[in-house]
């Protein structure tokens, strides 16, 4: 499995891995590839299926756009966004990769075609870049999930592997291996990552990773306001979190309830995901309507589990998480549009789930039972966001599924390992579920919550 942590865990910004990073990295990667632009006189972004049923509620168009001008998901500043944008709507031009002007509108320059498909994903999108001579070059790309973009072909093309010591397809082998070889499962991602990067790279890369989803916590915790989309959706967590921290101040206890340490788990997956939502900064975890879960639950184990390592427990947790999502996106999805939120929130649930028993010293086959548990009980879960936004129920499902998260966790802990599903089989049972769910519950806000709501509030008008 050619894959490392680091596609897992990508440093992005909101509010979609799928419709947002995707798309800005698909439209720089068009430009590069297309170099050099000195002659070009125009530029055309097509978007098909998932992405042009619910690309502005994603910021499609605004990330199709800054990937034009050459800016990456992992460096572009998120309070520069709508200047830049304002800037080259106002001008009527768009530096190509910063450096070559054309004429450019979003009005006629984005087309959408929400009636049609690519054949490759749900996710499609088409790029033309016409140049003086009258030459043309015609790109298509997909988005399939967690910011992973593939060019037409692409996933039907045998791709070069990096040569790893401990390579796996399925849990199955991943367990043999580590049966084989007497190591854990954080210890031979460990290893495999290490045929990439040295020790010291890796470890600064897990601990940047767990440092930008530390901050997006914290500022979370502190935002107010309203979430942008015209929903009117206010920020809860900030709120909430607030009304915490004053009550254990003030020795306050009448309101208390035996759940409300788990309370605090849930605001903090919410935190994230209202950072998501605001197109703040955040990491794929795996994707962008998941990311609060994994953050929420490392902040658990690191505050509330009482590690007497906090550094390698988080690193080990990230790794084992990192093998559950390669698993997950090997052998099934992790694209809303493709197999619906299962495939997101169910599948950031079994990463979460894994992470916390390895951190914790749980053994491989408890690291399976927990990861299993996680994405069992998300089997069927519909992507319906009400307007196309990652906001209801994206939020509060991150909330909820950290606390399965850690459910499944103390399940499989307290359990010796044996299990009647394997992972393997729940992985294949999700990608078969979403082969079977109709498109309309699968990220184009054509179904469920999406319309349901919809539909009662202008009734009510």
């Amino acid at each position: 499995m050619d894959m490392s942590v680091f596609d897992l865990f990508k440093i992005g910004i909101g509010p979609s891995s799928s419709h947002t990073v995707g798309p800005m990295v698909a439209a720089r990667r068009f430009l590069l590839e297309c170099e050099p632009l000195d002659d070009a006189v125009a530029v055309e972004a097509h978007l098909y299926g998932s992405l042009a049923l619910t690309g502005v509620g994603h910021a499609t168009d605004k990330a199709v756009i800054l990937g034009l001008m050459g800016a990456t998901p992992q460096d572009i500043d998120p309070d520069a966004v709508e200047g830049k944008l304002d800037e080259a709507e106002l001008d009527g031009k768009l530096a190509l990769l910063g450096v070559k002007e054309v004429p450019f509108s979003a009005r006629t320059n984005l087309v959408w075609h929400k009636t049609a498909t690519l054949p490759e994903h749900p996710n499609g999108m088409r790029f033309v870049l016409r140049f003086a001579d009258g030459r043309e070059i015609d790109k298509a790309y997909y988005s399939v999930g967690g910011g992973f973009i593939t060019a037409a072909g692409e996933t039907k093309a045998a791709q070069a592997s990096v040569l790893v010591p401990y390579p796996f397809d399925t849990m199955s082998q991943l367990l043999a291996l580590g049966k084989a070889n007497g190591l854990t499962i954080p210890q031979m991602l460990r290893a495999n990552e290490r045929a990439r990067m040295s020790e010291e790279e890796l470890d600064a890369g897990l601990d940047r990773i767990w440092q930008v989803m530390r901050d997006c916590i914290a500022h979370g915790l502190v935002t107010n306001g309203q979430l942008p989309g015209g929903l009117n959706v206010k920020r809860r967590a900030a709120v909430l979190w607030k009304q915490e921290q004053e009550a254990h101040l003030s020795g306050e206890r009448r309101n208390a309830l035996p759940h409300d340490a788990l309370n605090h788990v849930s605001l903090f997956a919410m935190a994230v995901n209202e950072e998501n939502a605001a197109g703040g900064r955040v990491v794929t975890a795996p994707t962008n309507g998941a990311a609060g879960i994994i953050p929420a639950v490392l902040r658990y184990y690191a505050e509330d589990c009482k590690p007497i390592n906090p550094a390698a427990g988080i690193r080990d947790f990230l790794l084992t998480a990192a093998a559950i999502g390669m698993l997950c996106k090997r052998n099934a999805s992790i694209s809303g549009a493709e197999i619906g939120c299962q495939g997101e929130v169910g599948v950031a649930c079994a990463m979460a789930a894994a992470g916390l028993v390895a951190a914790l010293g749980g053994s491989n086959e408890r690291i399976e039972n927990a990861a299993e548990i996680g994405i069992e009980h998300h089997l069927g879960m519909t992507c319906d966001p009400i307007g196309g936004l990652v906001q209801i129920p994206c939020i509060e499902r991150n909330g909820m599924g950290a606390i399965k998260a850690i459910t499944a966790a103390s399940l499989a802990l307290k359990g010796d390992g044996t299990h009647f599903v394997s992972l393997d089989d729940v992985i294949e049972t999700m990608r078969q579920t979403g082969y079977d769910m109709q498109a309309k519950y699968k990220e184009t806000s054509l179904g469920g919550l999406a319309i349901h709501v919809v539909t009662v509030n202008h009734a009510a008008c």
